[in-house]
C-alpha cells in the first residue's frame, strides 16, 4: 500500500467502508508489523524461564490465535467490548520479567493461574476506571513504567551470551552488537513506509552475522511442517496456589494496574488519529477496550503463555502510514494472524532468530518503554515534589530488586514481596503521592444533591460558601458559582425531565490550588458530550441570532471558565470545570 500525501490525510475512518483489498492490504501490512514481535516476546519468555520447545511452539500459537481473535474483537463493538478502532494485539515487554519469573519458579501451570488472578482484577478496572484517577497518577504509572524497563534489561542481557557450543566466545556479542546498531540507525535515520521495515531490517542484519559466526540454527526450519497444530505443550492451571503465587500475585497485579493506565492513553491516541476531524474521547469506547484488554489477558492465562495487550505504537503508525483507519483493516489483521498460527514452518523461521538478536532487539523495546515512563511523568508538570518522588521511587525500586533484604526481614514466605524492586517502587511512588496530595494546602469541599433543577440553590450556596473561605473577592466568587450553576444546568439539559425522585446522584468535589478551583460533577448520562458540543460553538459564529435555548448555558459557562473537560464512562459522567481567580 502507498502512504497518503504529505498531510497524513485519513482516507477511510473507523465507520466507513474501505474496499476489501484495501483492507487486506493495510491489514498484512500490520500483521508484518508485529509478527517478529510476538513471537520474539514469547520466545524470550520462555527460554529465560528454562522451558522447553514444546511448551515455546504451544505459546506461539497461542499467543497469534489470541492476538488475532482479540484485534479483531476491539475493532468491533460488541456491548461493552471492543474499542471500534483498529488495536492490534499480542505480548508486550511488560510482563516479560515476572513472566520469567512465574516460568522460573512453578513452569508453565503457575503462569497461568497467575495471569488469570491478574485478569480478573484487570477486568475490575474498567469499573473502577473513573476512581482511579486519584491514586494511579502519572507519576505512579511514569515510575512503573521506567522500573519495569530496568527490571527486563538483565533478561535481555542474558540472552547475549546463549550461542551454539560450536560457536566462538565473541559470537554473542558481535552479534547483539551489529543487530543494535542496525535497528537504532535505521530507527533514527529512515522515515515513510521504511520505519515500518526498520526493526525486521535490523534483526536481518544480526541474522546474517550469526550465520557468519555459524550462530544460526536451520535444523528446526527443515524439520517444521508448513500446516498444523503444535503437538502437546498445553499446561494447564495450577488450581492450588502456593506461596510461590501469593509472592508473585502482587507484582503481577501491580503491572495489570500500571499497564491499564497506559493502555488509556494508547486508546485515546488511536482515537485521535483514526478521524479526519479531531473528536473529544469517548470514554466509554476507553472501557470497551479495556474489557477487551482483560479478556486478552484472562485466554492467555487460561492457555498457558505471557498475558496479551495492545502495542502502544503500531496501531497509530499503521494508520499513520496508510490513511486507513477502517474497522474492516482490524478484522483482516486478526483474522490474518490465525491462519499464520496454523503454518508451524514460519513460526520455526521466527524462533531460530539467535538469542543475541533477540536480547539486542528487546534492549530497544526496553528504550522505548523507559522513554515513555519519563514522558508520562513529564507531561503531567514535573515540580520539586514530583522530581523528589520519581527519584525515591525509582531508587527504591532499583536498588531492592533481587536483594535478599525482605528475605531477611520477614523469611523466604513474604520476603520476596519486599524483594520485588518493581513492586516496591510502585508502593513508594503511591505512598510519597498520596502523602503530598492530603498534606497540600489546597482546600476542599464536597456536595451530593439530586440531578434535578431543585439543586441548583444549594450548589450556588455551596460555592459560594466555599468562595468566601478561600478568600476570593465578589468578582471571583460570581464567576465561580456562575460556572458552577451553568454546568449544572447543561448537565439537566441531558437528563431528560425526570421526577425528583427519579433524578440521579450527582457528586460536586471542589479543590482550590494556587489562584484556580477545580470543580469536578459526577453523574449518571449516556448522552452528546459537552466537551464536543463547546468545541462545536467554537466553530460557529459568535452571534447568539438563531441559536437554540440550549445552546446558551454551554456559551455562557465557556465565558466563565478556562478550562473544561467531559469523560464519559459506561454509567458514569465526569466534568471538569475549572475557574481562575483573576478573569
Amino acid at each position: 500500500m502507498s502512504t497518503p500525501g504529505a498531510d497524513d490525510a485519513i482516507r477511510y475512518e473507523p465507520d466507513e467502508r474501505c474496499p476489501p483489498l484495501i483492507a487486506l492490504g493495510v491489514g498484512l501490512q500490520g500483521v508484518m508489523l508485529v509478527l517478529a514481535t510476538i513471537v520474539l516476546i514469547v520466545a524470550i519468555t520462555a527460554r529465560a524461564g528454562g522451558q522447553d520447545d514444546s511448551y515455546l511452539t504451544w505459546a506461539v500459537f497461542a499467543s497469534l490465535v489470541i492476538a488475532g481473535g482479540l484485534t479483531a474483537l476491539q475493532a468491533g463493538r460488541f456491548g461493552r467490548f471492543g474499542a471500534g478502532h483498529i488495536l492490534i494485539m499480542g505480548p508486550t515487554p511488560n510482563y516479560v520479567a515476572v513472566s520469567v519469573l512465574a516460568l522460573a519458579a512453578g513452569g508453565p501451570a503457575l503462569l497461568a493461574s497467575l495471569t488469570v488472578a491478574a485478569a480478573l482484577f484487570y477486568l475490575l478496572l474498567s469499573v473502577w476506571l473513573p476512581l482511579l484517577r486519584r491514586i494511579i497518577t502519572p507519576v505512579v504509572s511514569g515510575t512503573v513504567l521506567m522500573l519495569l524497563a530496568a527490571t527486563i534489561l538483565p533478561v535481555a542481557l542474558g540472552r547475549v551470551s546463549e550461542v551454539p557450543e560450536s560457536a566462538p566466545g565473541a559470537a554473542g556479542p558481535v552479534v547483539a552488537l551489529v543487530t543494535l546498531a542496525a535497528v537504532v540507525a535505521l530507527a533514527l535515520r529512515v522515515s515513510g513506509a521504511w520505519r515500518v521495515w526498520s526493526p525486521l531490517m535490523g534483526i536481518a542484519a544480526g541474522c546474517a552475522v550469526a550465520v557468519m559466526f555459524g550462530a544460526y540454527e536451520v535444523q528446526p526450519i527443515r524439520d517444521a511442517r508448513w500446516v498444523g497444530l503444535p503437538e502437546g505443550g498445553f499446561p494447564g492451571i495450577d488450581l492450588t496456589p502456593g506461596v510461590e503465587f501469593w509472592a508473585l500475585l502482587p507484582a503481577f497485579v501491580v503491572i495489570a494496574l500500571v499497564g491499564s493506565v497506559k493502555n488509556i492513553g494508547d486508546y485515546i491516541a488511536i482515537q485521535q488519529v483514526s478521524w479526519r476531524k479531531p473528536r473529544v474521547t469517548d470514554y466509554r469506547l476507553v472501557q470497551g477496550s479495556l474489557n477487551t484488554n482483560g479478556v486478552g489477558i484472562l485466554l492467555s492465562g487460561l492457555a498457558g503463555t505471557p498475558p496479551t495487550s495492545v502495542y502502544s505504537s503500531s496501531s497509530p503508525l499503521l494508520v499513520n502510514l496508510t490513511g486507513v483507519a477502517a474497522r474492516r483493516v482490524g478484522y483482516a489483521i486478526g483474522a490474518a494472524m490465525v491462519v499464520l498460527s496454523l503454518l508451524p514452518k514460519l513460526t520455526a523461521v521466527l524462533l531460530s532468530i539467535p538469542s543475541p538478536v533477540m536480547g539486542a532487539y528487546l534492549v530497544t523495546a526496553i528504550g522505548v518503554l523507559f522513554v515513555s515512563g519519563i514522558q508520562t511523568v513529564v507531561a503531567d508538570g514535573l515540580d520539586r515534589g514530583k522530581a523528589l518522588t520519581v527519584g525515591i521511587a525509582f531508587s527504591v525500586g532499583v536498588g531492592l530488586d533481587n536483594q535478599t533484604i525482605g528475605a531477611d526481614l520477614l523469611g523466604e514466605t513474604w520476603g520476596p514481596l519486599i524483594d520485588n524492586g518493581m513492586l516496591a517502587g510502585a508502593v513508594a511512588a503511591v505512598v510519597m503521592t498520596r502523602f503530598v496530595e492530603l498534606t497540600s494546602r489546597s482546600r476542599r469541599g464536597r456536595l451530593r444533591v439530586d440531578l434535578h433543577p431543585s439543586s441548583v440553590t444549594e450548589v450556588d450556596e455551596f460555592l459560594r460558601g466555599f468562595a468566601a473561605d478561600i478568600g476570593w473577592d465578589d468578582p471571583a466568587a460570581q464567576r465561580l458559582r456562575s460556572a458552577g450553576e451553568e454546568t449544572l444546568m447543561s448537565l439537566l439539559q441531558q437528563g431528560d425531565d425526570r421526577s425528583e425522585a427519579d433524578a440521579p446522584s450527582l457528586i460536586l468535589a471542589a479543590r482550590h490550588s494556587g489562584a484556580t478551583v477545580e470543580m469536578e460533577f459526577l453523574a449518571v448520562f449516556d448522552e452528546e458530550n459537552l466537551e464536543d458540543r463547546l468545541a462545536h460553538l467554537s466553530e460557529e459564529s459568535q452571534s447568539t441570532a438563531g441559536v437554540e435555548e440550549g445552546e446558551i448555558p454551554l456559551r455562557l459557562l465557556r465565558h466563565y471558565a478556562s478550562s473544561v473537560h467531559h469523560q464519559k464512562f459506561h454509567g458514569l459522567d465526569v466534568v471538569t470545570v475549572q475557574v481562575r481567580a483573576a478573569g
